[in-house]
């Protein structure tokens, strides 16, 4: 079972070893920004780690939305870090699932998801050993995968382009789905679990607020029980990445626990 962490993408090889992470994930550019990948000095060294990378898409991606501003741009910027992830060998480029603007049918949310795919794929950015992993969402009523009902219908949409899954711990508690069963219903929507962000929360349950916490955090009890996120990747078989807080010492700490309790 593999185990690791969202790390710093300045010196990633380095942050994996100051945690002893056997699977990283970072960005290829400032997350906030509607910049291409960065080209990497050390693009060598990451292709033959055996350390397993996974990229994560900028968060200014949304190709669900019907805001050309948005859209256009996304489908681009989708494509440019797609095949970024696959010059460094990544297993995988997570993308947030996206939403709607208030009042706009989720549908032409769905159907723009698969304009972007279709968009990709001819653009030769659809790569098998790269596949774009979808990940749930934390709030908004107009999101494509924060309600599992709305991540079916959004796998009706795009699941014959080969896309995977992420599942985030933290995402799914504040987005109101339990974590007891996750697992099953997951895959009996989309087949597939290909990450887990492995993620305590600072909210309560179906709160819509996106704010990730350690497992072994203990000022705020009772909001995700870290043994039942232990349990999520051992019932998936899928590697996991800690996007908690407190740098290589936090996040060593959730590591650590993760393989005890796996």
């Amino acid at each position: 079972m593999l185990i690791g962490a969202h790390v710093d993408y300045e010196d990633p090889l380095a942050e994996a070893a100051a945690r002893g992470a056997d699977v990283i994930q970072f960005f290829l550019s400032d997350p906030q920004e509607w910049k291409p990948p960065v080209p990497r000095a050390d693009l060598a060294a990451i292709r033959e780690s055996a350390v397993q990378v996974f990229i994560h898409a900028p968060y200014r991606i949304n190709v669900a939305t019907t805001n050309n501003r948005i859209r256009i741009p996304s489908r681009k910027l989708l494509i440019q870090h797609v095949l970024g992830a696959a010059e460094v060998g990544a297993a995988g480029l997570i993308v947030h699932g996206g939403h709607v603007d208030k009042g706009d049918d989720l549908a032409t949310g769905f159907d723009n998801w698969r304009k972007a795919l279709q968009q990709a794929k001819d653009s030769g950015a659809v790569l098998p050993g790269t596949p774009i992993l979808i990940e749930n969402t934390a709030g908004g009523d107009n999101a494509c995968a924060r309600r599992f009902d709305n991540l079916s219908r959004l796998w009706d949409a795009v699941g014959d382009f080969g896309v995977g899954f992420c599942l985030d711990t933290c995402h799914a508690h504040a987005g109101g789905e339990d974590l007891l069963d996750i697992v099953d219903r997951v895959k009996a929507i989309t087949g597939r679990i290909d990450l887990i962000h492995a993620n305590g929360s600072r909210d309560e349950f179906d709160s819509g607020r996106d704010r990730h916490d350690n497992l072994t955090s203990k000022s705020e009890p009772g909001m995700i029980d870290p043994e039942l996120v232990a349990a999520v990747i051992s019932a998936s078989g899928a590697p996991a990445v800690v996007e908690t807080p407190g740098g290589a010492e936090g996040q060593s700490a959730d590591i650590a626990y993760l393989r005890a309790h796996l």
